[in-house]
């Protein structure tokens, strides 16, 4: 069984840093993604950022040049998020997708921007 752990979130200042951290645990193999979605209140989830193993990236619009994702063991994801705004604020959630279609998600962790 395919389970994620997040950790990292919590409160920081406009313009600060923070880095999340996903640990996956199960069978990982092949080809796959990992990768970072957020929801804030009120909002449909949307794409942070996505991996492959194979180095494949994708960015949301909204954080290019600010967040990047890394995948520095098979089993785990990070996403250093700098030069963070109040509108940076949502639940990020871990995704992992070891096949086409195929989706497991963290409990999510809270990130708020705030002074």
């Amino acid at each position: 069984q395919v389970q994620l752990v997040e950790s990292g979130g919590g409160l920081v200042q406009p313009g600060g840093s923070l880095r999340l951290s996903c640990v996956v645990s199960g069978n990982i193999f092949g080809l796959y993604t990992m990768g970072w979605y957020r929801q804030a209140p009120g909002k449909q989830r949307e794409l942070v950022a996505t991996m492959s193993n194979r180095g494949a990236t994708n960015y949301g619009d909204s954080v290019k040049g600010r967040f990047t994702i890394s995948i520095p063991n098979k089993d785990t994801t990070y996403l250093q998020m700098n030069s963070l705004k109040p509108n940076d604020t949502a639940v990020y959630y871990c995704n992992f997708q070891p096949a086409y279609n195929v989706n497991y998600w963290g409990q999510g962790t809270q990130v708020t921007v705030s002074s």
